[in-house]
C-alpha cells in the first residue's frame, strides 16, 4: 500500500489532503497470508505502516503549528514597527516644525545684531 501525504498550504491557513491509493481494494479484500508469513505478520505489517503514517501526519501538523505561530509573531512585530514609524514620522514633522521657528529667530537676532551695530556707530559718532 502507498501511502502520499501531501501539505497545501494557503494563505487562509493550512488544507489537508491525505490521499489513501489502493486503500479501498485492500480493505475490501479479505487478508490472505503471503507466502511464509503468518496473518497476524500482515497485520503488525499494516499496523507498523499506518503508524508511520500518523507520525508522519502530526509532525506536519507541528510543523504547521509552528509557521502559524512564527506569522502571527511577525504580524505584531510589524504592528509594533509600523507604530515606531508612525512615531518617528510624528517627531519628524515636529523637528521640522521647531527647525522652521529656529531658522526664524535667527534672522530675526541676525536683524537686531545689524541694528545694534548702527546704533552703536551713531552714539560713537554723536560722543564725539
Amino acid at each position: 500500500m502507498i501511502n502520499v501525504l501531501r501539505l497545501e498550504t494557503t494563505l487562509c491557513g493550512l488544507s489537508w489532503f491525505v490521499y489513501k491509493k489502493r486503500f479501498a481494494a485492500m480493505a475490501s479484500a479479505e487478508p490472505q497470508p503471503r507466502f511464509g508469513q503468518s496473518v497476524k505478520g500482515l497485520l503488525s505489517d499494516k499496523v507498523g505502516s499506518c503508524s508511520g503514517d500518523v507520525i508522519a501526519l502530526t509532525r506536519q501538523v507541528l510543523k504547521g503549528s509552528r509557521s502559524q505561530e512564527l506569522l502571527g509573531q511577525a504580524a505584531r512585530n510589524m504592528v509594533i514597527q509600523e507604530d515606531a514609524i508612525l512615531h518617528s514620522e510624528d517627531s519628524l514633522r515636529k523637528m521640522s516644525i521647531i527647525t522652521t521657528h529656529l531658522q526664524y529667530q535667527q534672522e530675526a537676532i541676525q536683524k537686531n545684531v545689524e541694528h545694534s551695530k548702527n546704533l552703536q556707530d551713531q552714539l560713537r559718532h554723536l560722543l564725539k
